[in-house]
Formats: C-alpha cells, sequence, structure tokens
C-alpha cells in the first residue's frame, strides 16, 4: 500500500515554505549555488568519514562505519533548505510572478522573468509565492520517491514546478516557435523581436521600431533567447560534455561520491553570478557521468556507504572515465536539446539542467535494468 503521509508532515511543509522564499529573497541561482556549497561541505564529511571508518576498521577497533553517515547532503543540501526543487524552484517561480507585476527592472536583456540571479529582496507578496512553490516542489519530489519513479526526483521537481508556475501565471509553455524550434541563427544575427507599433513625433507609427517586451532593454528582447548565449553551440556543448564527464567520472571513483562533482559545478556559478563571462554550467554533466561511474560497481555493493577502497578495487579507472565521457556527451547535448524547446523561446526559465539530469539518472537505471550495468547506484529501479 502507498503511503502518502510524509507528503502532509506539518514540520516539512513549514521548512519547505520557508525554503521556497529564502530562494525568492535571494534569487534562484544564488539560492543553488548555496546548495552546491553544502553538497560539498556534506561530501566532504561523507568522504573523509569513510576513509576514516575504514582506517579504523582495518586497525582493529571495529565496525565504525556510522562515521561514514553523515546527513548534510541529505538533510541540508537537498532537504528543504536547500533543495533545488524548494529554494531553486521557489526563486524562479517568484520571478515569473515578480515580472508579472512589473516589480523587476534588472536590465536583463532577456525577460526579466528568466533573470534568475536577480535577488527580489522581501516583498512579501514575492516570498509567499517561492514558499508555495517550495511547498509544492517538496510535493513533487516527495511523489517521485513514494512511487519509486527511476530518476532523480529532485531534479524532476524543477523541472514540474517550471511547468507549473507557467501555467498558473499565463505564460506560455514553450513560446513561439515559427521560425523553427531549435533555430539560434536569429539571436546570431542580432534579430529583436517587434513588440506593436511605437508612435513618432509627428503622430505616425514606425511598425519597424522595437520596444521593450517583460521588462526588457529598451532595444528589445531578442527573437531567439538560448539559454547560455556562450554555451549553445553543438559542437561546444558535446565538447564540454565529454571533459566534464570525464571529470565527473574520475571525482566519483577517487572518492565513492557520486555527488561531490555535481557540488563543485553548482558552487563554481557564483563566478557566473558574479558576472564573470563564459563560465560553463557543467552540474548536469557530473551528476550523471559520476552516477553512471559508480553504477560500474558490483550489484549489491552500497556505494553510499562503501568505502573508496572497495569501490576502486572493482572497478576499471579507464571504464569509468569513458562511460563518465559517454554519459557527458549525452547529458550535455540533451540539455542543450530541451532549452531550444522550453527555454529559447518562452519567457521564464525553465532549467535545461534539471532536464539533462532527469534523463540522464534515467538512462542509468534503464541500463542496469537491462544488465548493461551491474547496480544503479544510488537511482531506484523500483518503479519500473
Amino acid at each position: 500500500m502507498v503511503n502518502f503521509s510524509s507528503l502532509w508532515a506539518i514540520e516539512m511543509l513549514i521548512a519547505a515554505f520557508a525554503g521556497g522564499a529564502f530562494g525568492a529573497a535571494v534569487g534562484a541561482l544564488p539560492a543553488f549555488i548555496f546548495t552546491g556549497f553544502m553538497v560539498i561541505a556534506g561530501e566532504t564529511a561523507n568522504v573523509t568519514g569513510r576513509y576514516l571508518a575504514d582506517a579504523l576498521t582495518d586497525a582493529g577497533v571495529g565496525n565504525v562505519a556510522e562515521l561514514s553517515a553523515l546527513g548534510i547532503t541529505g538533510s541540508i543540501a537537498f532537504g528543504p533548505v536547500f533543495s533545488p526543487a524548494i529554494s531553486f524552484a521557489g526563486g524562479a517561480a517568484a520571478a515569473a510572478y515578480a515580472a508579472k507585476r512589473g516589480y523587476m527592472e534588472s536590465g536583463f536583456d532577456y525577460h526579466n522573468a528568466k533573470d534568475i540571479a536577480f535577488a527580489l529582496g522581501t516583498k512579501p507578496d514575492v516570498l509567499v509565492v517561492g514558499g508555495v512553490f517550495g511547498v509544492l516542489g517538496y510535493w513533487f519530489t516527495e511523489l517521485s520517491a513514494i512511487f519509486a519513479m527511476p530518476y532523480d526526483p529532485i531534479a524532476m521537481g524543477v523541472v514540474l514546478s517550471a511547468v507549473a508556475h507557467r501555467l498558473v501565471f499565463g505564460y506560455d509553455l514553450i513560446g513561439d516557435t515559427s521560425g523553427g524550434v531549435f533555430n539560434m541563427k536569429p539571436f546570431e544575427d542580432g534579430e529583436r523581436r517587434v513588440i506593436g507599433e511605437a508612435a513618432t513625433e509627428g503622430g505616425e507609427t514606425a511598425p519597424d521600431e522595437r520596444v521593450a517586451d517583460g521588462g526588457a532593454t529598451a532595444e528589445g528582447r531578442f527573437v531567439v533567447e538560448p539559454w547560455l548565449p556562450h554555451q549553445y553551440e553543438w559542437a561546444n556543448v558535446a565538447t564540454l560534455g565529454i571533459v566534464v564527464g570525464i571529470l565527473g567520472a574520475y571525482t566519483a571513483y577517487i572518492t565513492g561520491s557520486p555527488f561531490l562533482a555535481f557540488g563543485i559545478s553548482a558552487a563554481s556559478l557564483v563566478f557566473l553570478n558574479c558576472g564573470v563571462e563564459k563560465i560553463p554550467v557543467t552540474h548536469h554533466i557530473t551528476l550523471p557521468a559520476s552516477t553512471a561511474a559508480l553504477a560500474l560497481a558490483p550489484a549489491g555493493m552500497n556505494i553510499l556507504q562503501a568505502s573508496p577502497a572497495a569501490i576502486q578495487a572493482e572497478i576499471s579507472v579507464l571504464t569509468a572515465l569513458a562511460v563518465g565521457a559517454l554519459f557527458g556527451l549525452v547529458c550535455a547535448l540533451f540539455g542543450e536539446a530541451f532549452q531550444r524547446v522550453f527555454y529559447a523561446h518562452a519567457d521564464t526559465h525553465m532549467d535545461p539542467p534539471a532536464a539533462a539530469i532527469v534523463f540522464g539518472t534515467f538512462l542509468v537505471a534503464v541500463l542496469a535494468i537491462l544488465g548493461v550495468f551491474p547496480q544503479s547506484a544510488w537511482v531506484t529501479t523500483l518503479g519500473m
């Protein structure tokens, strides 16, 4: 019998509301950067605990596996404080609401509802919207877990929350794709949208004059708005995916942690948030690559508790790197395809990395079920 009691745990609902409101206050991207720092802290503690437990066991102290079970990652980074489905998604929903209300004047080149780096401050209605979507993100995550769905439930919560905020606040789900869903050339050519007709001093109209749309600059919004102007060309994305996939797999192989490389990727976005140009976004590459590398461990081995040495004894490092490169490539390209469909033509932020993580972790589960991988690491397969 399916147990839905966790959906109504009052302490979790209160915490999730506060987490979503916090994401709205500081902005979705800064909130996610905090997630990255907390993952680094949590996984550093976990990995250190595993090394220490292994050393003490070898020294004859006894079974001290509980040293590797610190809960910073699960309870804080992926819990109601900084879970991307709660704080990040709540911040993104609050931005969609604030832009609709005319609260945002950030000077962003795209629709202001896409400006997830913008801190929305302390307006009570904005914080309430963030809080409500924080609860919604918690529910989405819990429902995926309750039904043992074979993908990352937090990443799916981010995607579903974005769909919800577009529907709730009256935004198009995809936007105008009349110029071609995957066509980024209008952006490369600098084409701007024409919104209505602007009056001239003589009372006549100038139909080709650009006007602001959604709080964008006075030049008008681009016809097509790629998620990352420095990271959308297929060859570039593919190369980045391979390179970062290898690094994610190597980090997982050395530490035994499927999440540490993800935390590093997320924390690196502090530079993007501070305006450093061309910082790549890579967490949707490192997490699936790390997970796939550890899925090479023998069936029955709990990779969340096994020592790094035990994992390394069972997995070929070259095989892990090859699998990481493949998953990095696939997930990077999937994220780019997703942004061309659901981000580039629309008015609010729908997160391509979250969608790519859903796809990548689902692929790990499928390959485990088919027997290609010995196990699925931390991804559940019970729902399939």
